[in-house]
């Protein structure tokens, strides 16, 4: 095994940063399993964590990367032998425990999970924990009563990495998929996703928002909150059903009761990262292997090379990003 390796460390002392360092095992977090990893993934979580534009870190370094799949090649941990290709998404990755920018990770072994033979590495990581809220959104949204057939379901952020794992998952479960977004121009990547209409965000008025709008969807899935949850709210269906996933418009919500006690509207709140019980995680990545999986996971994800980290948390930063960075760390 190897006794030296590449790995991208986060520092934050006062100037938040990133830099390629060299590291060796023995330096590296403990953990019942060693892996060698194959790809990570950017997250907005990471970008925010790299650049410091946001309280990420809670440590005053840490290898970065809140994702990665790859192989066991060391494990005192029964589940896994040397050799199973296996995902960590989440946990304390890259915020309080080394990450997935290296080419070797150890970590707890309840932190993975063994891949089913349909999901490749590189899958893994285009789906990642944006794909992996997505599944979590989608279960609880069917457990709380949405089927196919009782309307149509709508997707803010359709063009992010959670949207549009949403949007395909969403779709080939056979639902009519409504990508709300901000940037229209992306019209043939959203249906190439499953959308079958696209609704441009600037088409609505969202200063004049009513208690109650026209009823129109059966679930969503929102990405921004703000007015746009409020909105969304407004005009749900009898018994719809609405996943709360991020905040990336507003962390605030002006929105009245009348949706929730006139309509049955619920509202969920989806967490990906504290109190996902590990049945309900190897269900979601059941669901991420079979019926769920998108058809189209190379047109959502773009490899970059570890060396593109810092360009690519730039341009998703900017807003300029669509769909998934997966990161060839090997």
């Amino acid at each position: 095994m190897t006794t030296s390796f590449r790995a991208y460390l986060l520092t934050d002392s006062g100037n938040p940063r990133g830099s390629f360092v060299r590291r060796s095992l023995d330096e590296l977090d403990p953990g019942d399993v060693v892996v060698r990893v194959a790809y990570s993934d950017i997250n907005y979580k990471d970008a925010l964590a790299a650049t410091g534009k946001g309280k990420i870190l809670r440590r005053p370094s840490c290898i970065g990367g809140i994702d990665f799949s790859g192989t066991v090649t060391a494990s005192a941990d029964p589940r896994f032998a040397i050799g199973a290709q296996v995902a960590a998404v989440g946990f304390e990755l890259g915020v309080s425990h080394d990450g997935g920018y290296a080419e070797y990770a150890r970590v707890p072994g309840d932190w993975l999970v063994a891949l089913p033979p349909s999901l490749s590495l590189w899958d893994a990581m285009a789906i990642g924990t944006a794909g992996f809220t997505a599944a979590l959104a989608i279960r609880r949204m069917e457990q709380n009563g949405l089927v196919q057939g009782h309307g149509p379901v709508v997707v803010s952020g359709s063009t992010g990495g959670v949207g549009s794992i949403a949007i395909a998952a969403l779709s080939r479960l056979g639902h009519h998929v409504v990508a709300l977004t901000g940037k229209p121009h992306e019209q043939e990547y959203l249906t190439t996703l499953g959308a079958a209409e696209v609704l441009a965000r600037s088409t609505l008025d969202l200063s004049s928002i009513k208690p109650l709008g026209k009823s129109t969807w059966a679930g969503a899935i929102d990405n921004l909150g703000g007015d746009v949850l409020a909105w969304m709210a407004s005009t749900m269906k009898v018994n719809g059903v609405i996943a709360s996933i991020g905040l990336a418009q507003n962390a605030s919500l002006n929105t009245t009761v009348m949706p929730f006690i006139l309509r049955g509207v619920s509202l969920l709140g989806i967490n990906s990262s504290d109190g996902v019980s590990a049945a309900d995680r190897a269900e979601a990545w059941r669901r991420l292997a079979t019926d769920m999986k998108p058809n189209n996971l190379t047109a959502i994800a773009k490899e970059i090379r570890l060396d593109g980290l810092p360009d690519a948390f730039a341009t998703l930063l900017a807003g300029k990003a669509r769909g998934r960075f997966v990161v060839n760390v090997a």
